[in-house]
């Protein structure tokens, strides 16, 4: 733990949001667009417009399952943890992520953690082949990582599942649980002592997912203070 005067330094696993970014085939592009200048107005304001699965995002629910929680109605408490970082680096593009990758971490794996798979995939980011050659993740594995009490995956990749298939979300969030997807940065968790990890959308009543402020630190900053990226 840090001591009372520490500064607790965060580390940004986020992709910037900016007009012109990728954004999956079918969703809606990114538009961040002056609506007020300083010059003209005496101040300045951005008209946003983006999908709610735009970059470094959460998926709550919802997104699968008609009856699963809205993004406003998760638990804050469930967005933050521990974080277990399984380096899947090896995988091959298109190749599945099985339990074999995971068993590793198994006494790890327990109510309150977050699961990362470091891919080494952002790298790619920007790139056509992002959004549908990633390695991925099987329903075998999901379904285990939920049996030991995980609710919160997160890749860095554009999903868990290979295009086309929704398995995995079904799995995670239909056990309550969320998805966190296009997380980039991955490979300085690696710095850290303890890494805990944290997302925090725009509470957006009813929505189904919304991008995310991905962080990380080293243990809890609640006893010390925050240096923001």
């Amino acid at each position: 733990m840090p001591g009372h005067d520490a500064v607790v330094a965060l580390l940004d696993l986020s992709h910037p949001l900016t007009t012109g970014m990728p954004v999956h085939p079918g969703d809606p592009e990114v538009r961040a667009v002056p609506a007020a200048t300083l010059e003209r107005d005496g101040c300045n304001v951005l008209a946003v417009g983006l999908g709610s699965h735009t970059g470094t995002h959460l998926d709550a629910p919802f997104h699968v399952h008609a009856d699963g929680a809205r993004l406003d109605e998760l638990p804050l408490e469930l967005l933050t943890g521990p974080a277990v970082v399984v380096d899947v680096q090896g995988c091959a593009p298109g190749s599945a992520i099985g339990w074999e990758h995971l068993a590793p971490h198994a006494g790890r794996l327990r109510p309150g953690v977050v699961v990362l798979l470091h891919t080494g995939w952002s790298a790619r980011w920007g790139e056509p082949r992002y959004f549908a050659d990633h390695p991925w993740l099987t329903t075998d594995a999901a379904r285990r990582i939920v049996a030991a009490g995980v609710r919160v995956l997160g890749v860095d990749t554009a999903s868990p599942d290979p295009a086309g298939s929704l398995d995995v979300h079904r799995v995670v969030l239909g056990a309550g649980g969320v998805i966190v997807e296009n997380l980039t940065g991955l490979a300085r968790l690696a710095t850290l002592p303890d890494p805990h990890v944290g997302f925090f959308p725009l509470p957006l009543a009813g929505a189904d997912g919304a991008p995310v402020r991905a962080l990380a630190w080293p243990g809890t900053p609640a006893a010390g203070q925050v240096d923001m990226p």
